[in-house]
């Protein structure tokens, strides 16, 4: 019958108190720090330095903790690496969606807005400029509005893309 032995290691020397040690890790996966390469193989050292004499580890039981380890981390940087490309790609698409839309500063936009009664209005106005918030990019279109005397004025309206029906010269309510 095999005894196992455990013992937790802090910097190379052997920790008595395991408790102690438990907290202390608990500390550290919470600050965001893990397990690395240089602490596993002190623990695997520390495992082979204190195991049973009379009945030691298989020598194939330790190369297969060390390849799981190893593959484990390659799958962690693969991941790392992943969000990285993630993150670029999306860069990529602002950039691009930015650049179609600065084509269409100068021109007629319409788009259409729904209301709380779901009645959907069509307005029309010339796109001026660019604007990024939240890294969701819009348009900034000039409208004329009229009030209630007939007086007309020019506004700025902040256009969300995908509100957009139309670009380029045209009657509204074709």
């Amino acid at each position: 019958m095999a005894t196992t032995y455990t013992a937790a290691v802090d910097n190379g020397k052997l920790v008595t108190d395991y408790q102690a040690k438990k907290k202390a890790e608990e500390a550290d996966k919470n600050s965001g720090s893990s397990l690395g390469y240089d602490q596993f193989l002190t623990l695997l050292c520390a495992e082979m330095q204190y195991q049973d004499p009379l009945d030691p580890m298989d020598n194939g039981e330790y190369l297969s903790q060390l390849a799981q380890f190893s593959a484990l981390e390659q799958m962690t940087e693969v991941a790392d690496k992943m969000e990285n490309v993630h993150s670029l790609v999306e860069n990529l698409d602002t950039s691009v969606l930015v650049g179609q839309l600065t084509n269409m500063i100068g021109k007629t936009v319409q788009w259409a807005t729904t209301d709380s009664d779901g009645n959907v209005t069509v307005h029309e106005g010339t796109a001026k400029s660019v604007s990024i918030s939240d890294g969701a990019p819009s348009l900034m279109v000039e409208t004329e509005i009229k009030d209630a005397s007939g007086n007309t004025t020019k506004a700025i309206t902040k256009v969300d893309i995908s509100t957009i029906t139309r670009v380029g010269d045209g009657d509204i309510s074709e």
